[in-house]
């Protein structure tokens, strides 16, 4: 089947059968074949999700004294442009059916053009690397008020692609293609043209492209950027590589800061787009950070303001990170002072070992220190989400999930620790994630979850309270483990395990706050004999905090996306 279409300067066919048409969200896009162009499909939740988040940011924007400004003048030009027109002059038509279609046709003219005057489109949208553009499509279709829709690809082929699919969308007057070299040309235009909302989606790391990208964005614009190399960010093979894209490393290989690599991958992402923003007197303000599945997502607001860019020092952080226990001592760079600031001082200069398990410590940063969410800007995309069509946005679920998740995180506490780890140092039972809420609480500090990690916890307490926890928590396991031992000896007639059982019932009648299975040498046997046990730890009463972390975690909650077609699933780089 051939279809026509009709461009602004040519005339363009089209042989349907040559295309793979996609379908997602409102937009269709017409695929070459031939893998010239990068479609990747597991990418749909990103795709639903900046939809969304541009949406909430645009809503925001609205009501903040720049968009406030910017609406006015546009309102403005509209009502001017109008009073322009003159007055047609009466005439008198012979044809009242023509008479009828006329008036008809101005009272809709009319009524579109008032709401366009209440509503004026202003918005405009830079897509870098736009691949196939179906991102771009999305934006042009889904995000009210949008103008323009710049899309940027290096690839012919991928140019052709937008400027095809826009025509196949309708969306000709509102998204066009541009072919270049994305630094280049965000270079060339940093000083000319801005844009209120800038989408950095690369096939790796976005690190070279965020130089000349958060020049372009406009103040309290928006900045979305992904990066895919989750093997350079939150892995242990490319430290070198790491600290030369982002400035800084993350934890390593290390047992207890493995699991922490997803964070500190986003705060490493958070600290480059800030020290870039930093030199053109610009700050940032994360308003939304996510680690999803094998790559990064980070939306951030953007404003020039030389005094917020002074705060800079004080929002960047090193770590220092105990090999064995999993002990976090946070460093600032810089410290602000006054009743308006509250920048933590360290607690203590750790020296080369850890007071609790004598191993040594590694360094980890320099990487964000500041909060990687805002819960009000999350509560608009949740807002968005519960009324979208589930037809059109396939990730819902799984946006209602994460996002709720990250809405609940601590805010001031960096880093998250795995609940597992911590038990099997000390050779104990897992610990339920209640209970544990349950002491923590009644020990006057918080608890949250974390959407980077499954049986993961964030918490305000100190490092010597959670150890306390867990060797208490060991106690308590002790007790039921010398109960059922007791019962076990009283029944058992081999001489031989009899003998190994009533040592067993010996050593822990002894201390039940140890362990039949740590030996001299394990951090958990440091452990139980360095950290104090001053408090009365309560694994049984509710309270608030545990309260919270039990309904949080009723709610249905999709973690992974859900496969849509066979063999679904990251695609590899496009052949040039």
């Amino acid at each position: 089947m051939i279809r026509r279409l009709f461009c602004r300067n040519y005339r363009m066919s089209i042989n349907i059968n040559d295309f793979n048409i996609v379908k997602e969200g409102k937009a269709v896009i017409l695929a070459p074949k031939q893998d010239k162009v990068f479609y990747n499909h597991i990418q749909q939740f990103n795709r639903d999700l900046s939809v969304m988040a541009t949406k909430a940011w645009l809503k925001q924007y609205q009501t903040s004294k720049e968009g406030s400004r910017e609406l006015r003048g546009k309102r403005r030009k509209i009502e001017k442009s109008k009073a322009d027109i003159p007055d047609k002059d009466t005439e008198t038509i012979e044809d009242s059916s023509a008479t009828k279609e006329s008036e008809s046709s101005e009272l809709n003219s009319t009524t579109e053009s008032n709401i366009e005057a209440e509503n004026p489109p202003f918005v405009r949208i830079l897509e870098a690397l736009l691949a196939t553009g179906l991102r771009a499509i999305r934006y042009g279709h889904e995000v009210p008020q949008v103008s323009r829709v710049v899309a940027n690809d290096l690839l012919a082929d991928a140019v052709a692609s937008i400027t095809r699919s826009a025509e196949y969308n309708g969306l000709q007057n509102k998204v066009v293609g541009h072919q270049g070299d994305a630094i280049k040309y965000m270079g060339s235009l940093a000083d000319s043209e801005k844009f209120h909302v800038v989408d950095l989606d690369p096939y790796g790391t976005a690190a070279p492209f965020l130089d000349s990208a958060v020049q372009l964005v406009k103040d309290n614009g928006l900045l979305m950027v992904t990066c895919t190399d989750a093997g350079v960010l939150a892995g242990n093979g490319y430290p070198e590589k790491c600290f030369a894209l982002y400035g800084g490393n993350n934890f390593g290989n290390t047992s207890m800061g493995l699991e922490l690599n997803h964070e500190a991958g986003i705060r490493l992402m958070l600290g480059t787009i800030a020290a870039a923003a930093a030199r053109y007197k610009k700050a940032i303000e994360p308003v939304l950070s996510l680690s999803i599945d094998y790559y990064f997502r980070v939306f951030v607001r953007v404003t020039t303001s030389p005094m917020k860019v002074k705060s800079l020092a004080a929002n960047t952080m090193l770590t220092y990170h105990c090999v064995g226990c999993g002990h976090q001592i946070d460093q600032r760079l810089g410290r602000e002072t006054g009743k308006h600031h509250q920048t933590p001082r360290i607690a203590q200069i750790p020296g080369e070992n850890c007071n609790f398990c004598d191993r040594v410590f590694h360094l980890a940063g320099p990487m964000w220190g500041g909060a990687i969410h805002c819960p009000e800007f999350i509560d608009e995309v949740l807002a968005i989400n519960k009324d979208a069509d589930s037809a059109v946005y396939g990730t819902r679920e799984r946006i209602k999930g994460m996002l709720t998740l990250a809405k609940h995180e601590l805010p001031l506490s960096p880093f998250y620790f795995n609940l597992n780890q911590l038990c099997s140092l000390l050779k104990a039972p897992p610990l339920p994630i209640d209970d544990f809420a349950k002491a923590i609480g009644n020990l006057g500090f918080r608890v949250s979850l974390t959407h980077a990690k499954k049986n993961c916890l964030k918490t305000d307490a100190p490092w010597e309270k959670v150890l306390q926890v867990g060797i208490e928590w060991l106690k308590v396991s002790n007790e039921k483990l010398l109960e059922t031992t007791k019962g076990k000896l009283e029944g058992e007639t081999d001489e031989a395990k009899k003998q190994k059982l009533q040592e067993k019932v010996d050593k822990l009648s002894a201390d039940l706050g140890n362990s039949t299975n740590l030996t001299s040498g394990m951090v958990g046997h440091r452990l139980l004999q360095t950290v104090p046990r001053n408090d009365v730890v309560d694994f049984h009463t509710s309270n608030e905090v545990s309260e919270s972390i039990s309904k949080l975690r009723k709610v249905k909650m999709v973690r992974y996306q859900e496969n849509p077609t066979k063999n679904w699933g990251p695609k590899s780089r496009p052949k040039e």
